[in-house]
């Protein structure tokens, strides 16, 4: 049988690392081949790491077609969603697949209102017994947009993808001002979701020279930036003496000297009005 393994969807799936694809090896070359590939016609969908391995060694496998794909986008949808239900998978890339499937839904129920409202509008120009649709009937069109549901605010793809909303977010932001060097140490588990998402913010030419240094001075650029935002506002929640001066720190001996005054003054006080009372008694 002829199977097509198209780049596009083998991009879904992360890389099995070196340990990972020799534990799969053993197990095949042990125990067969036992989970069927799915396919959608003579695409292959799921399965490349045990077709790759079966190929190079002339294993035999299985195959079983899904009946429910219809267009590529049910075959992305579909593994976007095996891939969000696997633990194997860090935070940023179940981010990323949410965030794709968020897009890919969204222009599937554009294009399907764009259908029905065509279906629905008046023609008064059809031949006689002809539909002013083509194949489709605005209760195709409806159903086409019911399901799946769509990922509309940053909290439904944070569910759909096991993470905060603040995590996503931040993958947002990686993926919108992040340099590909930036990702793809994100990608290795090189770089924090947090410390990625600060680093982002600096001019990409920045950005590439820290991945290029490593990850160290990756997590040292991070760390610069916080330094630099953090500085700001502690001085805006500086003492008043402490901005009056221009110094880093109040001024502490004028504050003593001050201090000791009050408690003078406050001494010398005491002192007059016991000196009143005393004169009140000799008058009376």
């Amino acid at each position: 049988m002829n199977i097509v393994v198209l780049e596009e969807l083998k991009a879904y799936i992360e890389p099995l690392t070196p340990d990972e694809h020799d534990a799969l090896e053993r197990s095949l070359l042990a125990e067969g081949c036992r989970d069927a590939l799915v396919l959608w016609g003579d695409i292959l969908v799921d399965g490349h790491n045990r077709h790759g391995i079966c190929q190079k060694h002339g294993l035999p496998f299985q195959t079983v077609q899904n009946p429910r794909f219809t267009s590529m986008e049910d075959v992305h949808l579909w593994m976007i969603d095996q891939h969000l239900g696997r633990r194997s998978l860090s935070d940023f890339q179940r981010g990323v697949l949410a965030l794709r499937k968020r897009e890919i839904v969204a222009e599937r129920r554009s294009r399907a209102k764009v259908r029905t409202d065509k279906a629905t509008e008046p023609v008064t120009d059809a031949p006689s017994g002809d539909a002013p649709w083509e194949g489709d009937t605005p209760a195709a069109a409806l159903a086409a947009v019911l399901e799946p549901k769509p990922l509309q605010s940053r909290e439904d793809i944070a569910r759909a993808a096991r993470l905060s909303s603040s995590q996503v977010g931040m993958i947002e932001k990686i993926q919108k001002q992040a340099a590909p060097e930036v990702v793809a140490a994100v990608r290795a588990g090189d770089l924090s979701l947090n410390a990625a998402a600060v680093v982002a913010t600096l001019p990409e030419e920045e950005q590439r020279a820290a991945a290029l240094a490593g990850k160290d001075e990756l997590k040292q650029a991070a760390k610069r930036v916080r330094e630099s935002r953090r500085k700001p506002r502690d001085e805006a929640e500086a003492p008043d003496e402490t901005r009056e001066t221009g110094t880093d720190a109040p001024a502490s001996d004028e504050v003593a000297a001050l201090r000791q005054r009050v408690a003078q003054l406050e001494a010398e006080n005491a002192e007059l009005r016991l000196q009143v009372q005393s004169l009140s008694a000799q008058l009376v």
